[in-house]
């Protein structure tokens, strides 16, 4: 493990749960946000404005499984976003991040009501009574539009590597046709972000999107924002993330949350280096082993060579000494003559 992971520098570190949503997930935060989705989204679709939505997406049994996304939004244009941020491998993490996405589809077919009302009210910027509402409500629609689909988009940042995933930074998958790669329904979008596979230095970030994302996986370990950091967004990210900066809630949050990640960390190193141990004696037995076996094979062989050559030189046939030896006929051919 890097020193460095232990470290405590001047600004939160984004890897963990209260690092994360402070940085992104309060309303001071939103426009750092929008301007992260509108970098990794560009060239589809930018946003405007958005608002975040109860975070909390109840299960329907005790049986079920409920969601706490870390971030969940609504933005102006109609679309939703959930926004989680993965710390440590687990076990069908992919499974999961399916599971989230169907959830937050299948909810806007459940709560069209409360959909409608929340798109109004970004577009209004004032929410609307159910007073209001109901007159505004449209008679009933037929069918096929209940099922109208707003577009889901799934962003996971990933502090570890998933082995279902290809070995590189960023992975975008669609629902598209297997042979030709169109895509079928536009409405289901997952971006997968791997920051180990991110290695760019800051002098070779370019785009605000490299920054952004060179600055979130280093910023942990820095007094100040690099001098190469001169955008507006960078001085905007330095007030919110900076620890000294944190109300008394939120710091006790933050210490609990950083004492969790490094001890995360810890135990991590430990289960690597425990598995590297162990692989390395379990490495040196199988050689021992396979050398003895491989040794006992070459002192047996050499053995049946001498006894041929003993019992032809006692003019024993050829059938008879393979007979007596183990060996083939051939065998026993080459190894006298030769």
């Amino acid at each position: 493990m890097n020193n460095m992971d232990l470290t405590c520098g001047h600004f939160v570190n984004p890897f963990t749960d209260i690092g994360f949503k402070i940085i992104f997930g309060q309303p001071a935060s939103k426009e750092l946000l929008i301007t992260l989705l509108n970098e990794l989204l560009a060239g589809e679709h930018r946003i405007e404005n958005l608002i975040f939505l109860d975070k909390e997406n109840h299960s329907d049994s005790m049986a079920d499984a409920g969601i706490i996304y870390d971030l969940y939004c609504l933005t102006d244009t109609g679309e939703y976003i959930i926004v989680e941020m993965q710390n440590r491998f687990h076990s069908s993490f992919l499974d999961r991040t399916l599971f989230y996405m169907c959830r937050a589809i299948g909810r806007q077919v459940e709560n069209l009501r409360e959909k409608r009302r929340k798109e109004r009210e970004l577009q209004t910027g004032k929410p609307e009574t159910e007073e209001d509402f109901l007159l505004s409500e449209p008679m009933q629609e037929n069918y096929g539009s209940r099922y109208k689909l707003s577009t889901v988009y799934g962003i996971f940042l990933m502090n570890f590597r998933e082995p279902g995933l290809e070995e590189k930074f960023r992975t975008d998958t669609v629902i598209a046709d297997r042979e030709s790669g169109k895509v079928v329904n536009p409405h289901f979008r997952q971006i997968f972000l791997q920051f180990p596979y991110f290695t760019k230095e800051l002098k070779d970030c370019e785009t605000l999107y490299d920054k952004l994302i060179y600055t979130l996986k280093n910023m942990q370990h820095w007094n100040r924002m690099p001098d190469a950091l001169k955008e507006q967004v960078f001085s905007r990210l330095e007030e919110l993330a900076a620890v000294a900066n944190l109300s008394l809630e939120d710091r006790i949050a933050y210490d609990k949350a950083l004492d969790r990640y490094r001890v995360s960390r810890i135990v991590e190193e430990d289960a690597r280096e425990a598995g590297w141990k162990k692989g390395l004696a379990e490495g040196r037995a199988e050689g021992r082993a396979e050398g003895l076996a491989e040794g006992l094979a070459e002192g047996q062989a050499k053995e049946k060579v001498a006894i041929a050559r003993n019992l032809k030189s006692l003019g024993l046939s050829t059938a008879q000494i393979a007979q007596a030896t183990g060996l083939t006929e051939e065998e026993v051919e080459s190894t006298v003559n030769s």
